[in-house]
């Protein structure tokens, strides 16, 4: 038997034998997360303004081909999440693909993929806050209050909430999901109303019409669709959440291929079939940046208090985005930590055994979002919201890389892999991988906001690479000394 099966014999071994995680990461973790938890959480994911919000402008850019964009970001998100939940089977842990990366690709791909991460949700974070000032300011009632001020507001209720326990964010999470699932549904049911009575929207008859006369599925040529990919990946970031929370639910074989199974249903549902009934009921040009698409037609077919209501739901959005970035980044830290490549603090856990170093860091990095939006309130949202598809892209891809190293060692007689498995391996990790480096490099074609982006990509890496050795030491001490033998 290979040193490698050994040690993962031993580490199955010292987990039953002591009870304590083949990953000191996952130790003193409860597991309050139910069923219905981890499956709003997944929904929640696949849900947020992305679609809300953002939808609107990329249907005015890419025309009705918007929904095959969606359609083909939506199957390469599922194989990402697929491929995720079965290294959760084979291995739960609160440091999901971290942990994955420090036993599949060794404690510098767990340094890359943790940080990378880490500037994903971090940055996101700031977005989020930003929209939720923007979309708190819609009310006349909040117009006074300061932009910043209504930021700070957000993170410190949010921050609350993530530090009393994780049964809290989970319940917080669940209700968030609920108002978006339940909006999308309403709103679904309106529209098929309208085209099925062929009803008057805004001056316009619903119907394929709306397509055909207004020129085509490609109005504007395939180069929109190409530019929307970038916006169309980030929707779809948060769906990697479902191997987070798989570290504190009882029964993660159980829980977690229900969740990522019905991932792909919901994406087909909610965010093609959204769309192309959004471009089935009105032309493209008639929808905005500026505005949610579904207001646009509810307003116009004279729903009441339509605009108010789809508000709330993207606010809703944007604080549950806010919340699960909390979350996971406090999880990925402390494991990150426990290895030696994050700062101390961020593995402390509190009473309540939450890991609150991490959560206090992320929030510490949000709270510079809070300058931003004091100092360029009107281009907070936009800086930060490139610079977080970056971050979005390398989870992925870090993902699909650990599944790939996890078949080959399977292959080997090493491991075993559970049934609950990523078809057409290793086929589908590669293309997937080329597809996302893809989205990457198609960036590029963006003269303004995409190749700005580009830029930082070395930026990062020069980063990256100063700040493994300012760590490397530490970590090769952790190696020696950790009870995790998994960080070697």
């Amino acid at each position: 038997m290979s040193e490698i099966a050994v040690d993962t014999a031993q580490d199955a071994a010292h987990q039953e034998a002591t009870g304590t995680p083949a990953d000191a990461g996952d130790a003193d973790y409860s597991k309050g997360l139910k069923a219905r938890h981890v499956n709003m959480i997944a929904i929640g994911g696949a849900i947020g303004t992305g679609l809300f919000l953002g939808a609107g402008g990329r249907l005015r850019d890419a025309g009705p081909a918007l929904a095959i964009a969606y359609l083909v970001c939506g199957v390469f998100a599922f194989f990402v999440v697929r491929a995720l939940g079965e290294l959760v089977l084979h291995r739960p842990s609160s440091g999901s693909f971290v942990s994955y990366a420090r036993e599949f690709l060794g404690e510098k791909g767990a340094y890359v993929a943790g940080w990378m991460y880490f500037l994903n949700w971090s940055t996101t974070g700031i977005a989020d806050i930003t929209a939720i000032a923007l979309y708190t300011h819609y009310w006349s009632l909040f117009t006074s209050i300061p932009q910043w001020v209504l930021a700070l507001a957000a993170l410190a209720v949010v921050l609350a909430v993530n530090l009393i326990s994780v049964k809290v964010f989970g319940e917080m999470e669940f209700w968030f999901s609920i108002i978006k699932v339940a909006t999308l549904v309403g709103f679904m049911l309106i529209g098929i109303f309208l085209l099925a009575t062929r009803h008057d929207v805004g001056g316009h008859t619903p119907g394929v019409s709306m397509i055909t006369d207004h020129g085509g599925i490609l109005p504007h040529g395939v180069m929109p669709v190409v530019l929307v990919m970038q916006g169309v990946i980030f929707a779809y970031a948060a769906l990697e959440l479902v191997g987070v929370a798989a570290g504190e639910t009882a029964e993660p074989e159980k829980v977690v291929p229900r969740a990522v199974n019905s991932i792909m249903w919901r994406v087909a549902l909610f965010y093609v079939g959204s769309v192309l009934l959004l471009a089935l009921l009105l032309p493209g040009s008639l929808y905005s940046g500026d505005e949610s698409p579904f207001v646009t037609v509810l307003s116009k077919v004279g729903v009441p208090a339509a605009d108010d209501v789809m508000n709330l739901v993207v606010l809703t959005a944007a604080m549950s985005s806010l919340n699960s970035g909390l979350y996971s980044t406090g999880r990925i830290l402390r494991s990150m930590a426990m290895a030696g490549s994050a700062p101390r603090f961020t593995r402390v856990m509190s009473r309540s055994q939450v890991p609150y170093g991490g959560i206090l860091l992320t929030c510490a990095v949000c709270v510079l979002g809070v300058g931003l939006n004091y100092l360029v309130p009107g281009k907070a949202f936009e800086i930060v919201l490139n610079v977080a598809s970056l971050g979005v892209i390398s989870t992925w891809v870090i993902i699909m890389l650990c599944h790939l190293v996890f078949v080959r060692r399977a292959r080997a007689g090493l491991v075993a892999r559970p049934h609950f498995r990523l078809p057409w391996s290793p086929v589908t990790e590669i293309v997937t991988i080329v597809f996302l480096t893809g989205v990457l490099c198609m960036m590029g074609n963006d003269p303004d906001i995409g190749r700005k982006t580009l830029l930082l990509v070395p930026v990062i890496a020069v980063m990256l690479v100063a700040g493994w050795f300012g760590v490397r030491r530490r970590v090769a001490q952790n190696s020696e000394t950790e009870s995790s033998p998994l960080v070697k």
